[in-house]
């Protein structure tokens, strides 16, 4: 049976290509990579023989296919991504799954990783974090991970193209108010490395100056923690009870408690659904006959 091997590679200075890395890619019959040519002056400078093979996102069910053939043959293969730690926003997850479905093993060889590069520099908490790669670019999909990010209680890392970054600042500073703190770390481990520190605001006026160039990943501080779920629930039944509609009934129950929008909304539609009567029997419940006079009285 062959081996799997995910290569971590350095996210720019070439001295951080750890020597059991250059151990493996010399051993390793078969070179998986996103770009070859970059894949190349790596093998060279780790002594390797192999010939890189291209496996990215257009190619990736023909290349996992081969892949799966040379294992197969008991030839150990190894995967690199253009930068860092392969599958954190690389192809090769359907590789790795193909590869433990037919029973290879799959053998981490941890080095650089440009989201815990910037989490550690960036002055806010490591633990817990959240990693959530690139906003996607269609509208819809974009809102709802920006949403999530503002309403984190969490550190959250994020990658973003030094052209969209400015956008991603002033929708942060929207959703999730100009005062939280971030650090924008750009060219990690190169020449150019930079880290910025300070407020969503003050981020925005400065790459606005200045727009960013090169590689950036983002670090965003968590929020502050979300209200008692149950206050949001009574708050939710408390007014569908009273007739307001879901949109604006949603609306204050995240205003009024600070959990996000989006389960705000759940919240209220649960609450529909139940009629917005409270948990427990009710009066008159299994009682078909309707209250007596002396009922209705009290």
């Amino acid at each position: 049976m062959g081996r799997l091997f995910v290569v971590a590679t350095p996210i720019g200075n070439l001295s951080d290509l750890t020597a059991r890395a250059e151990a493996v890619l010399r051993q390793s019959r078969r070179v998986l990579a996103e770009d070859t040519r970059r894949a190349r002056v790596l093998l060279r400078r780790a002594g390797a023989q192999a010939r890189p093979v291209s496996l990215h996102a257009r190619n990736e069910a023909s290349r996992v296919a081969l892949a799966r053939r040379w294992l197969s043959q008991g030839e150990d293969v190894a995967l690199v991504s253009d930068a860092g730690t392969p599958l954190l926003s690389d192809p090769g997850d359907r590789l790795v799954r193909s590869a433990l479905e037919d029973g290879h093993s799959v053998v981490p060889v941890p080095g650089a990783s440009a989201v815990l590069a910037a989490l550690v520099v960036s002055g806010l908490p490591c633990v817990p974090f959240a990693f959530v790669g690139f906003p996607p670019r269609t509208a819809g999909k974009r809102d709802r991970l920006l949403d999530r990010i503002a309403h984190a209680t969490e550190t959250v890392v994020l990658f973003e193209s030094p052209e969209r970054l400015l956008c991603t600042l002033e929708e942060l500073a929207m959703r999730a108010g100009s005062d939280r703190r971030l650090a924008v770390c750009r060219e990690l481990t190169k020449v150019h490395e930079e880290v910025f520190r300070g407020t969503v605001a003050e981020a925005a006026r400065r790459f606005q100056e200045t727009p960013a160039r090169g590689e950036v990943t983002v670090v965003v501080e968590g929020g502050a923690e979300s209200a008692d779920p149950a206050r949001a629930r009574s708050l939710a039944r408390s007014l569908v009870e009273q007739g307001m509609g879901p949109p604006a009934a949603a609306r204050a129950v995240a205003e009024g408690t600070g959990v996000s929008r989006s389960r705000a909304y759940q919240l209220v539609q649960d609450a529909k659904e139940r009629g917005g009567a409270p948990d427990g029997p009710q009066p008159g419940a299994g009682n078909k006959r309707g209250p007596s006079p002396s009922e209705r009285r009290r």
